[in-house]
C-alpha cells in the first residue's frame, strides 16, 4: 500500500466521518463559486443548504426513499452512524446528529476507495435534490 492510501477498510467511522465532511465540503464550496456567488456572508448562507446535519438526514431520508445507496455504501453509511462520538450534537438532536455522521461516513468511504465515478455521481443527485428543494420539509431549504 502506498503511504498515501487509506486503508478505509479498517478506518473507523468517525474516521471516514471526518474525512467525508473535508471532501463533501469542497465539493460544496467549488459548487456555489462556480454558481458565481461571491459574497461570504452568501457563500455560508447558502452552503447550510448543503452541510448542515439537518440537510444530511433529509438527504439521507430520500437515498433510503429511492434505494439509491448500493449494499457496501449502506454498510458504511452505518458504520458512521452507529460510531460512538464523544462530541455533542451542535443545533440539533442526537439523531440527526449521527445520520449527518453517516452521510459524512459515507462519502469519506466513496472518497478513500477511490470511486470517484460514483462519489461525484451522489454529488450530483444531492446537489439536484437540494437545488429542487426536496430538503425544504427537514427545515434545510429555506428561501
Amino acid at each position: 500500500m502506498n503511504s498515501d492510501e487509506l486503508d478505509y477498510q479498517q478506518m473507523n467511522g468517525l474516521d471516514l466521518a471526518y474525512l467525508g465532511d473535508a471532501v463533501y465540503e469542497l465539493y460544496v464550496r467549488q459548487h456555489l463559486l462556480a454558481q458565481g456567488i461571491t459574497r461570504p456572508q452568501q457563500l455560508q448562507r447558502q452552503s447550510k443548504k448543503y452541510v448542515s446535519a439537518k440537510a444530511h438526514a433529509a438527504l439521507f431520508a430520500l437515498m433510503e426513499a429511492e434505494d439509491f445507496l448500493q449494499d457496501d455504501e449502506f454498510a458504511y453509511f452505518k458504520r458512521g452512524r452507529n460510531a460512538n462520538s464523544h462530541t455533542k450534537a451542535k443545533n440539533t438532536d442526537v439523531v440527526t446528529y449521527r445520520i449527518s455522521t453517516g452521510f459524512e461516513a459515507l462519502i469519506g468511504y466513496l472518497y478513500a476507495s477511490k470511486q470517484t465515478q460514483r462519489l461525484e455521481e451522489v454529488i450530483a443527485w444531492v446537489f439536484k435534490q437540494v437545488e429542487e428543494g426536496k430538503t425544504r420539509a427537514n427545515g434545510t431549504n429555506k428561501k
